[in-house]
Parts: C-alpha cells; sequence; structure tokens
C-alpha cells in the first residue's frame, strides 16, 4: 500500500469503523459498499466499541516469512457491541486464552513498507487489562 492510500485509509486502520446497515439495523466489519446480511446499498459508517469478549479462537504456526517473528499467530472471533470479527489476538501465548474472556483493542505493528520505511499499524486485540478477563474484578 502507498504512503498516499494508507494516509487516506488511516481512521479506518487505526479505529474499529465498520459499517450500519439503514435497512435492516444489522452492523458488521470491515466496511462495506452493500450491507452483507441484506443486500442494501443504504449504509453508513458505524464506530464498533463496547466490550469485546474471545467467543473462539485458532493457533497459525505456518505463516509468511514477513510475521515469521510472530509466530505462532493467534487468529480470534471477537464480539465487540454485538458485532463479531476476525482479528489477530496480541500480547498473549494460546495458553493464557479462554473463550469468553475479556479482550481490549489495541495498536500494534503489522508490517514495514521496504522501500520507504514507513511503518503499518492495525487494530488488534489482547487480554484486558487490570483483572483476570472473566468479568468477575
Amino acid at each position: 500500500m502507498s504512503i498516499a492510500r494508507h494516509w487516506r485509509r488511516r481512521h479506518n486502520l487505526y479505529r474499529l469503523i465498520g459499517t450500519r446497515c439503514r435497512s435492516c439495523g444489522r452492523t458488521f466489519y470491515p466496511q462495506a459498499q452493500r450491507c452483507i446480511y441484506c443486500g442494501s446499498s443504504d449504509v453508513e459508517q458505524a464506530r464498533i466499541d463496547g466490550e469485546a469478549r474471545l467467543l473462539s479462537y485458532s493457533i497459525v504456526y505456518s505463516v509468511t516469512d514477513e510475521a515469521r517473528y510472530e509466530a505462532p499467530v493467534i487468529l480470534g472471533l471477537v464480539e465487540v457491541g454485538g458485532v463479531k470479527l476476525i482479528t489477530e489476538i496480541t500480547d498473549a501465548s494460546p495458553g493464557e486464552l479462554e473463550v469468553g474472556m475479556r479482550l481490549e483493542p489495541v495498536l500494534r505493528k503489522v508490517s514495514i513498507h521496504g522501500e520507504s520505511g514507513l511503518i503499518y499499524y492495525a487494530v488488534k486485540f489482547r487480554p484486558a487489562m487490570g483483572g483476570d478477563g472473566s468479568g468477575e474484578d
């Protein structure tokens, strides 16, 4: 991705911005020009926030060369404010994760552009700080 394109998309990359359908009322992520549920094009941007919970996760051991320093990669099915999304779980080992635990969004490095040296960041999730994540703080 070029530096200019990355700059134009920074709000969507650094925040959880999804799409809300005005026809059926459902919200989903990532953004799309049509509702993934009813097909309507009457959609608007919607910030996704609220409590995040881990619904399921998978551990990926076979990764690209660029991600080798992060292996294994943990992908999680996370529910945030009623919206389900698949995202990377960071700052945790597989043994620390439990289905149902609270998570929080964080910005983390994704890659470095070879020619420009631009560091790309994106929203990932980690176990919530300040408790065991069970919601019983």
